[in-house]
Parts: structure tokens; C-alpha cells; sequence
């Protein structure tokens, strides 16, 4: 809830020019994003803040390098729309796309109420659903229909991905590592091939050797294991990256990997779901080692001292 003041609201007043089409279709959504509503034709208004104005500076500025012209003004309204009206816009607005996220929830869970249809559609409603919120100024009456519905829809999903991953669990634990394997993954690792080989061969299978292969029409010999590759035994699955993947099958339960698992998550399908303060510079460190390094064993050992440390860095934290 914006700080009350005198001028409770800013006001975008603008002018568009008729050409190109696109530019008044692309500057409405910008607005829309914003969580900005129209008060009439060409004039939009936001609550009044410093980053409400930021905003409204830079789509002032597009339309003016586009030819138009606008101003931006601090207001109140003394007569007409009272401020009560106003946020009625607001929440409205709001209430509309909450309305969309409700549908698409009760339709993922099913009208049998069985398991939800993929972990990607609970992932993209949660991103929807925390978008709307961010510009959810005055707490719209269809939030909490909302919010409750994609809740249930990631209870549903938990509960499924929980017996998939002992299902699963039980299956890798079945394999046969005694002497160690020969692990396949793709040429030119990176991240998550990085991190996963780590993993193997401190937590999994102490004496595994790894053989690094082209991508394409790859077939495995016997009693190899594939990893973070087409159609490999260990990649990604449901939303997880591969190392993440490795952590449930084989039940690794050190609470010091799951940051680890976090960081390698957003690097890996920059989706920044965990956003952890470390993840930039493990990034950049992950750069270096394969611009510095082509060859997969020279980056495997040199990621592997890395993984080594940020390990040992959590693991005395929880100490």
C-alpha cells in the first residue's frame, strides 16, 4: 500500500502519434505491466511512489523518442472520481487477471481433483500469480481465491513429484556401482555437467570414470550411465536440472548440497527461481573455467575444487 500523501496519485498524460500502429499497443501494455489504469483516453494513473515515477519517466521518455508528447503530474481528485473510485479501477483491474489465474488452476487440477498436469504449468501460474500481486496496490478481493487454488495446485504437484522421486529412488539405488561406472555426458561441460560429475563422484560413486561424447546419435556400450544428455538415465526432469535430479534418485541428503543444488538450478535454466545472493558469482566463476579451460578433464577438476570449497563454505555453516 503506497505511503498516503496529499497527492495520492500520478498521472500519465500522453499523446501518440497515429504511426507506427504498434507503438500505441506496445506503450498500453507497457502501462498494463505496470499495473497502471485508465482514468480516460490517454491518461493513466499509479499510486503515488518514487519507483511509481521511475516507471512512468521511462515510458514518457519512449514516447517522446517515438514522436509523442506527455507529461507527467502529481494528483489528487477534488471533484468527479473520488479516491475510493480510483482504487475500484485498481482492483478491478486486478480482480480480472486473478480471475484468469483461478480458471487456469481449477483446470489444471482436474474436476476429478486428481494431480495437477505438468510441474511447468505450477511454476508458470506461481509466476503469474506473484506478477499480479507485485502491482496488486489495494489487495484486490480475488487474491486469495487465487492464491488458494495455485497453492493446492503445488500441494497436488509436490505430493506427485514426491512419490515419482521414490519411485525413482528406489530404482537408482538398485544400480550396481561397486568397482564404479562409466559416466556419459556431453562434450564441453558446463554448469550442471560440472556439478553433477562432482556429485557422482564425491557422493554417488567414488571410483566413477567419465567419458565426454558428442550429442548427437551417441549409443551407450554396456553398463554405461548417461547424464544431462537426449535420452540420458539422469537429466533434466520436471523442472529440475540435473544435479538436482542425481540429489533425489539416489536419496544424497547432506542439507549442505541443496544451496549448491539451488545455485546450479538458476545458472543452468535461468529462471531465477531461488535467486540466492551467491549464484552471480559461481556463474561467472563457471565462465571462466571454460573460457580458460576446452578440455573437459582440465574443467572437470578445475569445477570440481571449486564445488569443493562452496560445499565445505555451507557445510560449516550448518555445523
Amino acid at each position: 500500500m503506497p505511503a498516503s500523501t496529499s497527492e495520492r496519485w500520478l498521472l500519465l498524460i500522453h499523446q501518440i502519434p497515429p504511426t507506427p500502429n504498434y507503438l500505441r499497443v506496445k506503450i498500453g501494455r507497457r502501462l498494463q505491466r505496470l499495473g497502471a489504469v485508465a482514468i480516460k483516453n490517454s491518461v493513466y494513473a499509479l499510486p503515488s511512489s518514487d519507483q511509481a515515477q521511475e516507471d512512468l519517466q521511462w515510458v514518457l521518455r519512449e514516447i517522446a523518442e517515438s514522436g509523442g508528447e506527455g507529461s507527467i503530474c502529481e494528483s489528487r481528485f477534488v471533484d468527479g472520481l473520488s479516491d475510493g473510485q480510483v482504487e475500484a479501477l485498481f482492483n478491478t483491474a486486478r480482480d480480472t487477471e486473478y480471475t484468469m489465474i483461478l480458471k487456469e488452476a481449477r483446470a489444471a487440477l482436474g474436476g476429478d481433483g486428481g494431480a495437477p498436469e505438468s510441474a511447468s504449468v505450477v511454476e508458470r501460474l506461481r509466476r503469474r500469480l506473484a506478477t499480479v500481486t507485485a502491482i496488486d496496490f489495494f489487495g484486490a478481493p480475488g487474491r486469495l481465491a487465487a492464491e488458494s487454488a495455485v497453492s493446492e495446485l503445488e500441494r497436488r504437484a509436490q505430493s506427485a513429484d514426491d512419490e515419482s522421486e521414490r519411485t525413482s529412488a528406489g530404482e537408482a539405488r538398485a544400480i550396481d556401482l561397486s568397482g564404479g561406472r562409466t559416466w556419459v555426458t556431453r562434450r564441453g561441460i558446463h554448469v550442471d555437467r560440472m556439478a553433477s560429475a562432482w556429485l557422482i563422484r564425491r557422493f554417488i560413486d567414488p571410483a566413477a570414470r567419465f567419458k565426454f561424447v558428442s550429442a548427437r546419435g551417441y549409443e551407450p556400450e554396456p553398463g554405461e550411465l548417461r547424464f544431462d544428455m537426449f535420452e540420458a538415465e539422469f537429466t533434466h526432469t520436471a523442472g529440475c536440472c540435473t544435479f538436482e535430479v542425481l540429489l533425489a534418485r539416489f536419496a544424497v541428503a547432506d542439507p549442505a548440497l541443496r544451496p549448491i543444488a539451488e545455485i546450479v538450478h538458476d545458472i543452468d535454466l535461468k529462471d531465477e527461481k531461488f535467486g540466492r545472493e551467491e549464484t552471480r558469482g559461481i556463474e561467472r566463476l563457471v565462465a571462466g573455467i571454460a573460457v580458460a579451460h576446452r578440455d573437459d578433464d582440465a574443467r572437470l577438476a578445475r569445477s570440481a575444487a571449486m564445488f569443493d570449497d562452496l560445499y565445505e563454505c555451507f557445510r560449516r555453516k550448518r555445523a
